[in-house]
């Protein structure tokens, strides 16, 4: 399936499974091996804590996130690397032909990442992606918007708009690409226009 790119200016895209491969299983196991007895931290109810929530949004730093993540798995001696390794287990890769294929359309479109993430994550992503590919990460796109830095994050219908009164875009002209569908609609009522990549599909077959 094609992206419509038809009256197209702008496109944003997600970060996690659009770009990004993730795990999150890795991170749910790697909390549980710390000292989660699993109710806390499991399959169902896994980053249900407030502290997820606010750690994304920017209310608390990572020292506080951190200093939270020990309350939670009742172990007091765990290290700031111990919860950061956690924390990022779930953090894979950003494929060469995907990062090709940014490069490809940002000689046609303003492009644009909006991303729920939070600071321990974006840091430790930013080092390895340069190492790997030898470019900054941000270098990709006009302009990109963390979650933690813009104090609001996805599907909340007031994330786009303070997305969109920043980047200046027109949202009729503006294709937003994101992997769940409860963004895709919040973006829509935004006014953007929408592509929700389920599973199985692929970010650089849509152009």
């Amino acid at each position: 399936m094609k992206a419509n790119l038809s009256n197209i200016k702008n496109i944003i895209f997600d970060l996690g499974r659009v770009l990004l491969n993730l795990d999150f299983d890795a991170s749910i196991k790697a909390f549980q091996q710390l000292g989660s007895d699993g109710e806390v931290l499991d399959h169902k109810n896994a980053y249900a804590d407030p502290i997820f929530y606010k750690l994304e949004i920017g209310k608390i730093t990572p020292t506080e996130f951190r200093s939270g993540i020990r309350k939670l798995l009742q172990n007091e001696q765990l290290t700031n690397e111990q919860i950061d390794e956690a924390w990022y287990a779930m953090i894979l890769d950003i494929p060469e032909h995907r990062v090709k294929k940014v490069q490809e359309l940002s000689k046609n479109y303003n492009l644009y990442l909006f991303s729920n993430t939070n600071q321990i994550h974006i840091d430790r992503l930013l080092t390895e992606f340069k190492t790997q590919h030898g470019i900054d990460f941000p270098s990709l796109f006009k302009t990109v918007y963390y979650s933690h830095e813009i104090h609001d994050r996805k599907p909340e219908v007031s994330a786009y708009e303070k997305v969109i009164a920043l980047s200046g875009v027109n949202p009729e002209e503006t294709l937003f690409i994101d992997d769940l569908e409860n963004n895709i609609v919040a973006a829509q009522k935004a006014g953007l226009k929408t592509f929700w990549l389920q599973n199985g599909m692929e970010m650089t077959e849509l152009f």
